[in-house]
């Protein structure tokens, strides 16, 4: 699970480096208390149409969740039919035969949803939105319309589309993804051919384009009835008027066909299974995978903690052996991914350069034996008891995406009871090292495996053109309505009252060293979060060394005075939290999660870090090979490609922020210790930094703990900020060749204004209308109509100074200069013309109603507060920002397109096959081409002509 975390380093400004002499070292962390089992009150009903109802009073925020869950997914595929599942996950937001195809996604988006989407795991499939609570009528709406009147209209229009939708999916995310297929190999090494998991969810191109309409109709009327889902409403609700809702939109809709839960026997590997994939990547990598027991069952949760301690983090054993100890590696990991039919355990390793995936595959072999013969160490499964259990209670905090609503409806489909969070806990509490041990000798023999390498190499790509899509019947073929027409379903529903609301506000204190401290207390879940910002980023590198600001930041959990850089990790982790550093153009931070109860300690550890650090030189050479090798891996990833370079060509050879926060490789291996020394000792002052606390924390206890741990920080003035102008490049057009890319990585960017710029309410509705929505006039251009891309949007960075405005989408190779003319033209458009008043109502009530929204998590609140502290706005900023949203008109959007966006200044970046692409682009009249490397640099003669042979 991916923990919330907004990262920044600190720093401790004056303090030797090498750290007090008199200092001793701490006792190692203990384990903490066992944290009280939140109470979730739910009440659970079944319609007649057997739909079941799963209802969560929580009136944290003005907010509620709707979570709709199908019970299928793949598991339920018929042979020649891999990804239909997710297919028709797609063909759900189509058009109902009250809903025309559009108009739910521009309503839900104007009435300020957030986390609106849908999903497809193996066993079922999710659709999902989280609204202002006066506009739970709507999501109702839509939902049940589609589960009701959406074969009354499904065509093969809509078919079409997304399959090419799907197809641009599957290119960007499995191959165009580095080591995606590799991925996908191992389960149909794991599982044999025709299991309902041997194929990955997304499935085959050859599969997603021979689905015919009649197969989706099927696929709907067989799986899509009410009897085959669970819908969960958790937030600002009354469960009685909810129940008269639900009952309203679903309960006259007609039960569908029984489903027969799939009964699948899956044999068991008895002898090991090997194959070698290859792919576009620099690095090997093995993967591991075992067939595990399924979900809930006797060994599942003690998979989970052997996956923990053998991959989980810097305090794993295979991260101390194969990266920190040995360097042969450049990341590990493990999971148990636990399923309805069978599980998965998996361990997949990166190889460092210089090292072959026979040492990585020995390396890993000799773990597994270790821990098969002597087991963990009770210390090692407390320390995963711990981890996992605060990433189950953080998972809790948001109500929709993946939080507490599709918490409640996957414990409802694998348990049957939607309040197994308290037996999951306890299952959890009582595993010990024996039981550890027994699952991995049971589960995890040498024989019952299938090992995967994933190697450099042109990738076997099975991407057959599409042929022409099927012939639409001049009428339409009637379907018989599945249920009976009700008009005013047709009518879509008025929103309540609107409920009061006010943005979290901080209190803040200062120290007298200078130090900011930021409170808020949220005590609904026994959590509490806390950023350590320092207002120095990647912005104040020397033009000679980019990315020292990010060595300076992940360095400071290398070493102290008095801890280890496995210490530190081990620490942290025994506490059950979740620290980690970063950078970022503008700030480097140190972010961490703990349990309320841990977190006084667990803060002691960041003061620590951040105050006293070691910088061992052998550790700098550690992590010297270690951002090497993330910049190798960063090159396999043409969208990451395109951001560097379109950072290059704007900001210019030399200036700071034409790079990523990783830097280029000479100024990797020239950084001295001297070079972080000082970095960290001229931005790591109190006076530049702020401690953000949000959680359930009182203010008197963050009082007494700053005062404790930060008090003692050496004050030194702030270092001033010095950042060149921009020397953007000459170019209109910037081309990255990678030979036999599948598809395309666009960038279409220009420079933008500061964060603080008084247009930001009107360019927040603008970017809305052009490509920051679903709904936008982009994403419906590119994708909704002409199948072009999986997704397409744009943003402004908004920095402390001007920063770049972004276009970014991968799209189809045939149709890169197609999805670039349409890019400009819709931003030539915008300038032109003003939007329509619906435009403009839809894009600023996306952002006005939408707020509430944005403060679900204590990590949610964090940030924001952070933006106050980082771009000097003033504490009542979120509350006037509301106003002034709403006070954007017709007008003020077209003037700040016309000031911000021109599309005769827009830098077109593209990363693909130069031979293919390059064709297409200079037809547009972009102008000569100049040609990046994979870092986004400029190499020598790096112009060509209109010759594209290589």
């Amino acid at each position: 699970m991916n923990i919330p975390t907004l990262m920044v380093p600190l720093m401790l400004a004056a303090a030797p480096a090498s750290g007090p002499a008199q200092a001793q070292p701490p006792a190692p962390a203990s384990s903490p208390a066992a944290a009280p089992v939140p109470s979730i009150a739910f009440d659970k009903l079944v319609l007649p149409n057997g739909l079941q109802v799963i209802l969560v009073e929580d009136k944290r925020l003005p907010i509620v969740a709707v979570n709709l869950w199908y019970h299928v997914g793949p598991a339920n595929e018929a042979p020649g039919l891999t990804g239909f599942a997710h297919l028709f996950e797609h063909m759900m937001f189509a058009a109902t035969a009250h809903i025309p195809r559009g108009m739910a996604d521009r309503l839900l988006e104007g009435a300020g949803a957030t986390d609106s989407n849908g999903g497809t795991g193996y066993d079922s499939t999710s659709y999902y939105d989280t609204v202002p609570s006066n506009q739970l009528e709507l999501a109702l709406w839509v939902h049940a319309d589609r589960m009701g009147y959406l074969l009354d209209v499904l065509d093969q229009q809509a078919l079409t589309n997304q399959q090419d939708v799907v197809r641009n999916e599957r290119r960007q995310t499995v191959e165009g993804e580095p080591y995606g297929i590799v991925e996908e190999a191992l389960a149909r090494t794991l599982f044999p051919q025709g299991h309902p998991y041997a194929a990955s969810i997304i499935g085959s191109h050859a599969d997603i384009q021979s689905a015919r309409l009649e197969d989706v109709r099927a696929f709907f009327t067989q799986y899509y009835g009410p009897n085959n889902a669970s819908l969960v409403i958790a937030g600002d609700i009354d469960k009685q008027s909810v129940r008269d809702l639900v009952t309203r939109y679903f309960g006259g809709l007609r039960r569908g066909p029984d489903v027969v839960r799939p009964h699948v026997v899956t044999p068991p590997i008895t002898a090991e299974r090997r194959v070698v994939v290859r792919d576009r990547v620099e690095l090997p990598r093995v993967f591991m995978g075992w067939l595990t027991p399924p979900a809930y069952q006797p060994g599942d949760a003690e998979l989970m903690v052997a996956a923990t301690i053998l991959g989980g983090g810097k305090s794993s054993r295979l991260y101390k052996s194969l990266v920190y100890e040995r360097q042969i590696a450049q990341d590990v990991s493990a999971s148990q991914g636990s399923l309805g039919l069978a599980s998965t355990f998996v361990i997949d390793v990166t190889a460092r350069a210089g090292h072959t995936p026979q040492e990585i595959e020995a390396a890993i072999d000799a773990e597994l034996a270790l821990l098969r013969t002597e087991g963990p160490t009770a210390r090692e499964v407390e320390r995963a008891r711990n981890s996992l259990e605060t990433s189950l209670l953080a998972s809790l905090e948001k109500l929709g995406g993946d939080g507490l609503a599709e918490q409640l409806n996957h414990y409802n489909l694998y348990t049957g009871d939607p309040g197994y969070l308290d037996k999951d806990l306890a299952r959890l509490r009582r595993i010990d090292a024996a039981a550890v041990q027994r699952a991995v000798q049971t589960w995890l023999p040498q024989q019952a495996r299938a090992v995967v390498t994933g190697v450099p190499g042109k990738p076997k790509v099975d991407d057959p053109r599409a042929g022409k899509p099927a012939r639409a019947a001049a009428v339409p073929k009637p379907v018989a309505p599945v249920n009976v027409a009700e008009a005013w379903r047709a009518t879509p529903p008025t929103a309540g009252p609107a409920p009061r609301f006010r943005q979290p506000r901080g209190e803040t204190f200062t120290l007298a060293n200078g130090l900011t401290v930021i409170h808020y207390r949220n005590p609904a879940l026994p959590l509490v979060s806390s950023q350590l910002v320092v207002r120095s980023g990647g912005a104040a590198n020397p033009s000679d060394l980019p990315g020292l600001a990010g060595f300076t930041a992940q360095m400071l959990e290398e070493g102290t005075a008095t801890r280890s850089a496995p210490a530190i990790a081990d620490d942290i982790a025994q506490l059950g939290a979740f620290m980690d550093t970063g950078s970022s153009d503008d700030v480097s931070t140190v972010s961490l999660l703990a349990l309320t109860s841990t977190f006084a300690r667990a803060l002691e550890i960041v003061a620590d870090i951040v105050q006293r650090p070691a910088f061992p030189a052998a550790e700098i050479e550690r992590q010297r090979q270690d951002r090497l090798g993330a910049l190798t891996q960063q090159r396999d990833d043409p969208e990451t490609v395109a951001a560097l370079a379109a950072a290059g060509a704007l900001f210019g050879a030399g200036h700071p922020k034409g790079y990523g926060q990783l830097g280029l490789e000479p100024a990797i291996r020239r950084t001295t210790r001297d070079d972080i020394v000082g970095f960290w000792r001229r931005h790591y002052v109190p006076s530049n930094a702020a401690l953000v606390v949000t959680g359930d924390i009182t203010r008197a206890e963050l009082e007494a703990l700053a005062q404790a741990q930060f008090g003692g920080w050496p004050a030194f003035d702030a270092p001033a900020a010095a950042v060149g102008a921009a020397k953007p490049t000459a170019a209109r057009l910037v081309v990255i060749d990678q030979p036999d890319a599948g598809q395309t990585a666009l960038q279409v960017a220009t420079m933008g204004p500061a964060r603080d710029t008084p247009d930001f309410p009107a360019l927040q509705i603008m970017n809305g209308v052009l490509g920051g929505m679903f709904s936008s006039r982009l994403n419906n251009n590119l994708r909704e109509t002409r199948g072009l891309t999986y997704g397409i949007h744009s943003h402004f960075d908004y920095d402390r100074q001007p920063a770049p405005f972004s276009v970014e989408a991968s799209v189809q190779q045939d149709a890169t200069g197609e999805a670039v003319r349409e890019i400009l033209r819709e931003v030539a458009l915008l300038r032109e013309q003003p939007i329509s008043s619906d435009e403009l109502t839809a894009a600023r009530n996306a952002q006005l109603l939408s707020l509430p929204g944005q403060f679900e998590t204590n990590a949610d609140i964090g940030a924001s507060l952070t933006e106050l502290f980082v771009y000097g706005l003033p504490a009542n900023y979120y509350d006037n920002l509301a106003t002034h949203l709403a006070n954007v008109g017709v007008d003020d959007v077209q003037a700040v397109a016309r000031r911000w966006l021109d599309p005769d200044r827009m830098i077109v970046v593209a990363v693909g096959e130069r031979r293919k692409i390059l064709p297409q682009l200079q037809k547009l009249g972009l102008g000569q081409p100049e040609m990046r490397d994979d870092d986004g640099q400029v190499p020598v003669r790096a112009t060509v002509t209109s010759d594209v042979k290589r």
